[in-house]
């Protein structure tokens, strides 16, 4: 293809078209399985070659046989991928034997849908994709850039927005863990592979053309996600097979029922990673059964609180951790909160929380987020805490004006010259004792912003930003009143 940076405008306005297709996520989805099964064919040349290997495709499935027939077109190409692709492919043999690079076609294929409903301008989909000539590394380089454009449009995208990190985000944390060859990075509510894709970037970036097969071969193997969602799930493989990861370890599941006890993680061989990097769901509420999982003192509703709480037990000794959590869970004073803020800072060092501007996600969330920083080696002793305003020349964040990695150079600077900061009489940078975390009942909504100007938001989010203002209120009366009762000697009920 002459010029990978038209790909995605000729098969947007080829899609438009189409009655079936029904806005980006539907249009993201059916790109998806029609590229993963062209990038799967790429892999499967080479592995034929190579290793032997033997496609778990039938011959009459496989991209080059059905693709390039000339007889499949209009009706006759939606009643095939329909009713027999789809089929094949969604019951292919697949056990505890079978090779994961094999396995990923049927898991991927599990909840695929085909949206096009015009055979004729699905030939024509197809036609494009496969003129990628994928053995060729500077293309699939090139188009690995490419796909991060497609992902980037989830953010807007309706509910799906959920599934993409922005990647000034995904980057500056990457880049602060500090990913080191050999160790293994995890991501257990992995979306499309954002966190992923930026710690092999880290990896790769100071070995240039000089790395060696053995490094390869390590940082190809770093990397474990899991997710829950089917479409998510199935973008995420596309962009671990475009990065070159050919097998990669990418689960289909929920990370927060693998296992019927996340303390047997602690006694456990297998399970526990170097580093973490992820951003948990936030804003939903689990079942009893789910919550079953976790020590009582644990069992929140919140999905986020959850999450962090099986970070806790997943990190290796010495392991590091990078998470973004939203504001309900530095003030949040129910008792599950509280008792994960407890383990964090008496059985890891939460070192450093940093406060990100309200717009980071828009438009899909409004909801003002936070990174922590911490690691499995020794209690917390104090906690940095540092406010990142937004640039200058920005009133919010947009899908025009999104957040870009040059943004977060002032935290960058302040990390290796830690110091606190105080601007117009409000902390931007401020370091904590433990103690003085406690004696705070574990509230960490400090450096937070002092000024915001109004805006109109979506019903929505303005009710979702309603609630979240009245628990930080709720957990301030709380506390004041838990510091009246001590002093007047009695407890309230």
């Amino acid at each position: 293809m002459d010029n990978l940076s038209t790909f995605v405008k000729r098969l947007r306005d080829v899609m438009r078209k189409d009655p079936g297709i029904n806005g980006d996520a539907q249009r993201i989805e059916q790109i998806a399985w029609a590229l993963f099964l062209k990038v799967y064919d790429a892999n499967e040349a080479t592995w034929e070659l190579t290793r032997g290997f033997k496609s778990i495709i039938p011959e009459e499935y496989r991209w080059e046989n059905w693709v390039k027939n000339d007889s499949l077109t209009g009706d006759a190409l939606i009643e095939f991928v329909n009713n027999k692709l789809f089929r094949a492919l969604k019951d292919l043999p697949v056990d505890e034997n079978t090779h994961a690079f094999q396995a990923i076609v049927k898991r991927v294929f599990e909840d695929a849908n085909n949206y096009m409903k015009d055979g004729v301008l699905l030939n024509q989909v197809l036609s494009l994709i496969d003129e990628l000539d994928l053995s060729d590394l500077k293309v699939r380089h090139g188009f690995g850039e490419i796909y991060e454009t497609i992902l980037r449009e989830l953010q807007s995208a309706g509910s799906s927005g959920e599934f993409y990190t922005p990647r000034a985000v995904t980057t500056f944390m990457a880049k602060m863990i500090k990913p080191q060859i050999g160790e293994k990075c995890a991501d257990f509510a992995c979306g499309t592979g954002g966190f992923l894709k930026s710690w092999l970037d880290e990896l790769y970036e100071p070995l240039g053309k000089k790395a060696r097969a053995s490094d390869i071969k390590l940082i190809t193997n770093s990397i474990y996600g899991i997710e829950k969602k089917q479409f998510p799930y199935a973008l995420c493989v596309v962009n671990m097979l475009l990065h070159g990861i050919e097998s990669p370890e990418i689960i289909h599941g929920n990370a927060l029922t693998q296992i019927d006890d996340v303390e047997d993680y602690e006694d456990a061989e297998n399970g526990l990673f170097d580093v973490v990097l992820m951003n948990p769901p936030y804003g939903g509420v689990e079942k009893d059964d789910v919550k079953g999982h976790f020590p009582a003192e644990f069992r929140s509703s919140e999905t986020a609180d959850l999450f962090i709480a099986l970070i806790t037990y997943r990190l290796k000794p010495n392991g590091r951790a990078a998470v973004i959590i939203p504001d309900g869970f530095l003030f949040g004073a129910d008792n599950a909160k509280i008792a994960i803020k407890k383990r964090l800072l008496e059985k890891f060092n939460l070192h450093t929380i940093v406060r990100m501007p309200k717009s980071v996600f828009a438009p899909y969330t409004s909801i003002t987020t936070n990174i922590l920083f911490f690691e499995n080696g020794a209690k917390t002793e104090s906690t940095w805490f540092y406010r990142l305003d937004m640039p200058d020349g920005y009133k919010n964040f947009s899908k025009t004006k999104p957040m870009k990695f040059e943004h977060f150079a002032p935290v960058v600077e302040w990390w290796n010259d830690r110091r606190e900061i105080v601007e117009d009489g409000f902390d931007k940078a401020k370091r904590y004792s433990v103690e003085e975390l406690a004696a705070k009942n574990y509230n960490l909504d400090l450096c937070g912003y002092p000024r915001e100007e109004e805006t109109i938001l979506p019903p929505d989010q303005l009710i979702r930003q309603y609630k979240e203002e009245r628990a930080r209120l709720t957990a301030d009366i709380d506390r004041v009143l838990a510091q009246i009762s001590n002093l007047l000697g009695f407890e309230l009920d």
